[in-house]
């Protein structure tokens, strides 16, 4: 059984939006409380309350009605989640990660979880749970919910870049095929990751690879930059000081400046999705049920200077490591993750050494190899074991490499690529209308001819340069 969360718009009215607002803030009120408390038992030197039994006696002995419509259950999951938070601090502290803090920041709108039995979904009409006394709260989403309404376990309500939503979580099984085409975990498969194609796959036994181009991806980072670079400079001037409260033009400046910044985020999990899903539905047509990835994440450790820096902050690892190994496990695919230090710069037909290639051709000099340099990467990881021993690869890049391209519904470079809904400007094809001047004053005594222009009541069949006697001189007055 795997768990997979969806998350879903909400349609609200007002008050429905008041009410998810306020169960919001009385979460965030709890995890305050916490912190308070805990601050209080620091300074007169006692045991942190950190056990979820010890924050629940507490949570009872408040009795009902201190935090708004908040319900009990509710509240135990923001208990749950400092719980959760604190004993991670404490492990990786223990590690030796010193620079780990406990939780000790307050947060004004706190996500609320509520598990299987506490709620009711019917359709579209989601009914969540209230106090003591409170009618409990119904919301419509804006979508049907995309699992078994049986495998549903916890709907967990959250305020994200100015959306409020749901976060649905299922119980699903691990998808069965038939005993022909299901994956088989002798099949062995490296995948290299990386910024230009994020994932490169090359199978052992029939030597087919795989190349996903993330080209739309590094497009849309590059124009989301340089729309950011160009809307902080437009801003700039009306910018309030250090400790200087912002306007309400500002504040409204910065509510499109994050709604910028979603839509941004967005775009690119989503593509990070398509990526996956290409590769895991190439891994389950070949019947491969082991990938081995390589790890690229000590590779952030190093300073490689502001602009690769840039790509690596980008690149998001530790999201594209999680999206893999959340659909593989859905699919049935084991991954392995191992070391790949020195795969760019190995040969994979003869296991040498040599110079690693500027471009995407890798030669060999020993055995005169030559291939893509990211399939080769991916032959070369697929014949690692997570204990560090390798195997005995296959003839590699001798079947066909597949290319895929994620991020098909990134919108380029258009005149209205910040909002896709918005309608684009008149071309220039089309014609300006221009400024609007007032009409040339009719002529008098005889019959008007045509005019040129907008600013002239010059006749068509008189030259306005005939009658200067003096060079500069105008014909007409101007007006």
């Amino acid at each position: 059984m795997v768990h997979r969360t969806a998350r879903i718009g909400l349609r609200l009215t007002r008050a429905q939006r008041q009410r998810c607002f306020g169960l919001l803030r009385s979460a965030g009120d709890v995890w305050a409380c916490v912190l308070e408390i805990n601050a209080w038992r620091r300074r007169r030197g006692d045991q942190p309350a950190a056990s979820y039994q010890e924050l629940c006696r507490l949570l009872s002995a408040s009795g009902p009605g201190t935090f708004g419509e908040l319900d009990s259950s509710g509240a135990r999951s923001v208990l749950r989640r400092y719980c959760d938070a604190w004993f991670s601090a404490a492990a990786r502290r223990k590690a030796g990660h010193a620079e780990v803090r406990f939780p000790r920041r307050r947060r004004a709108l706190m996500p609320i979880r509520w598990y299987h039995g506490t709620f009711t979904i019917t359709g579209r009409q989601l009914r969540l749970p209230a106090a003591r006394g409170c009618l409990p709260l119904h919301v419509r989403l804006d979508r049907l919910v995309p699992y078994p309404a049986g495998t549903v376990r916890s709907v967990t309500l959250l305020f994200d870049a100015g959306r409020l939503g749901i976060d649905v979580t299922a119980e699903l099984p691990v998808t069965t095929y038939p005993h022909h085409a299901r994956p088989d975990p002798d099949r062995v498969a490296g995948v290299d990751l990386g910024i230009i194609h994020p994932y490169a796959a090359a199978g052992l036994d029939d030597g087919t690879a795989l190349l996903v181009s993330g080209r739309a991806l590094r497009a849309e980072h590059r124009l989301h930059l340089a729309d950011t670079k160009g809307r902080r400079r437009a801003t700039a001037a009306r910018a309030p000081k250090p400790g200087q409260r912002g306007s309400r033009r500002w504040r409204k400046t910065r509510r499109r400046a994050r709604l910028a910044e979603t839509r941004h985020r967005r775009r690119t999990r989503q593509a990070l999705h398509e990526a996956t899903t290409t590769l895991i539905g190439w891994a389950v047509d070949k019947r491969i049920g082991t990938l081995t990835v390589g790890d690229p994440r000590g590779v952030l450790n190093q300073n490689a200077g502001r602009r690769h820096n840039l790509r690596l902050r980008q690149w998001q690892i530790g999201r594209t490591l999680q999206i893999l190994q959340d659909k593989a496990a859905l699919a049935g695919i084991r991954v392995h993750l191992v070391d790949e230090r020195g795969t760019s710069s190995t040969c994979p037909a003869c296991g040498k050494k040599i110079s690693k290639p500027r471009g995407r051709v890798m030669t060999c000099q020993h055995c005169q190899f030559a291939g893509h340099r990211d399939v080769a990467a991916a032959f070369t990881i697929a014949t690692r074991t997570p204990g560090g021993a390798t195997t005995t690869p296959a003839q590699p890049c001798s079947g066909v490499v597949t290319h895929r391209r994620a991020g098909t519904h990134l919108p380029g470079r258009g005149s209205a690529r910040r909002d896709p809904r918005r309608r684009p400007p008149r071309s220039a094809a089309e014609g300006s209308l221009g400024r609007r001047r007032p009409a040339p004053p009719p002529v008098t005594g005889r019959r008007s001819p045509p005019v040129v222009g907008s600013r002239s009541p010059t006749p068509v069949d008189e030259d306005p340069q005939h009658d200067r006697s003096q060079p500069g001189q105008r014909w007409w007055t101007p007006h």
